[in-house]
C-alpha cells in the first residue's frame, strides 16, 4: 500500500486525468525492485515468491500514459555512486505551479540485490510539504518501510510496514497513522500464496479504528499469468479491481482495466496502449475509457544528448476540457 491516503481511496483512476490535484510525486511509488521478487527466491522446480500485494497491477498500469499538463522540467543529477538529486519545475493553469527538490540515499549493504536500490527517499516542494520516507532490507526475508507526510506545518501521514517474503508466499503488515489521544489507528494486512507457477492467490484487510467509528474491509485477489499476460481481479466490500496485460510482441504492450467503487457509486472500463520504437528511440502510450477520456503521452530520447522530450494531451470529450503538457527530462 503506497500510503495511508490510498487506504481510503477509490479505484486509482476514477478522477484521472482531470483532477485539480497537482500529479503524486514519486515518493509515492515503490521501486520495481521492492515489488519484484527477489532473484534468490527463484529456483528451478519451486514455486516462485508471488511479489508485493500492491504490484498486482502494476504490469497494466505501467502500460498507460501518466498525465501531464502544463510546462514541467526536470533535472536529474548524480552526485555519487549512493547519492542522486533531481529539480522539478511544473508550471500550469490548471493545477497550483510548483518546484520540487527530491533527493535519492542509495542502499549500498550486503542484502541489497540492486546497488541502486533507494535506502532513504525526501522531497520537499515549494509550499513547504514535506515526503520522506525508508526502505530498508533487515534480512535477507524482512524488508521494512516507513512513511511521513507532511502538508505544509501539519502532519497528515506517518505509517509503518513490514514486509516478509518466503520462498512462495508473501506477508506483510501496515499501521497508518496511529494516534494515541485520538484513538485512532489504521492497520493493513496482506497475504500472497503462489499455488501454482501461474497462479498467485490473497487477500487484504484493513482495519480502521476511532472514537466515531471502528470498520474493516476485506479484499481478496487473484492473478493468472502467463508468458506473455497477465489477469488480475481484487474483489471486495470497497469494490473490484480488474486488469489484464498483454504483450502482444517486443513493441505493442496493451492493458485494460475494469473498476468499480462501492463508496462513490461509480465504474470505469479503461483500455490503454504502448508502443515502442527503438529505431527512432521513441516511446507513446494512450489511453480511452468509458468516460469519454481520450489521452496520448508521446517519449522521445534526444540522443546523444542525456534528455528526453515529453509532449502529452487529454481530451474529455464529455465535460468538454482538454489538457495539453510539455515536458523535458534530463539527466
Amino acid at each position: 500500500m503506497g500510503s495511508v491516503l490510498a487506504l481510503s481511496s477509490g479505484p486509482g483512476h476514477q478522477n484521472w486525468p482531470f483532477s485539480t490535484d497537482p500529479p503524486p510525486s514519486r515518493w509515492d511509488a515503490h521501486p520495481a525492485h521492492w515489488d519484484s521478487p527477489p532473484r534468490w527466491e527463484r529456483r528451478d522446480g519451486r514455486l516462485p515468491n508471488p511479489g508485493s500485494f500492491h504490484s498486482l497491477h502494476r504490469s497494466c498500469k505501467d502500460v498507460f500514459p501518466q498525465q501531464i499538463e502544463g510546462v514541467k522540467m526536470i533535472l536529474n543529477k548524480t552526485l555519487s555512486s549512493f547519492f542522486k538529486v533531481s529539480h522539478a519545475l511544473h508550471l500550469s493553469a490548471v493545477s497550483p505551479s510548483y518546484y520540487r527538490f527530491h533527493v535519492e540515499h542509495l542502499q549500498s549493504d550486503d542484502y541489497s540485490k540492486d546497488k541502486d536500490a533507494p535506502a532513504l527517499i525526501g522531497e520537499m516542494d515549494s509550499s513547504g510539504s514535506l515526503n520522506a520516507h525508508a526502505l530498508l532490507h533487515l534480512t535477507e526475508r524482512v524488508r521494512a518501510r516507513t512513511v511521513f507526510q507532511t502538508q505544509q506545518s501539519q502532519f497528515v501521514t506517518w505509517q509503518f510496514e513490514t514486509e516478509y517474503r518466503g520462498n512462495d508466499f508473501t506477508a506483510a503488515v501496515t499501521v497508518a497513522n496511529p494516534d494515541i489521544l485520538r484513538e485512532s489507528v489504521i492497520l493493513v494486512a496482506h497475504f500472497l500464496q503462489s499455488v501454482s507457477s501461474g497462479l498467485v492467490l490473497g487477500g487484504e484487510l484493513v482495519y480502521h479504528r476511532g472514537r466515531a467509528e471502528e470498520g474493516g474491509i476485506l479484499t481478496l485477489a487473484g492473478q493468472y499469468s502467463r508468458p506473455n499476460w497477465v489477469a488480475t481481479l481484487n474483489a471486495g466490500k470497497g469494490g473490484a479491481h480488474a486488469s489484464y496485460y498483454h504483450r502482444a510482441n517486443k513493441q505493442i504492450q496493451i492493458g485494460v482495466e475494469f473498476e468499480a467503487s462501492t463508496r462513490t457509486q461509480e465504474t470505469t472500463t479503461s483500455f490503454g496502449y504502448q508502443m515502442e520504437l527503438p529505431e527512432a528511440n521513441m516511446v507513446f502510450r494512450g489511453m480511452i475509457n468509458s468516460r469519454c477520456i481520450i489521452g496520448g503521452v508521446l517519449e522521445k530520447r534526444l540522443t546523444p544528448l542525456p534528455a528526453t522530450l515529453i509532449m502529452g494531451a487529454f481530451v474529455n470529450h464529455r465535460g468538454d476540457k482538454l489538457q495539453v503538457g510539455l515536458g523535458i527530462n534530463v539527466g
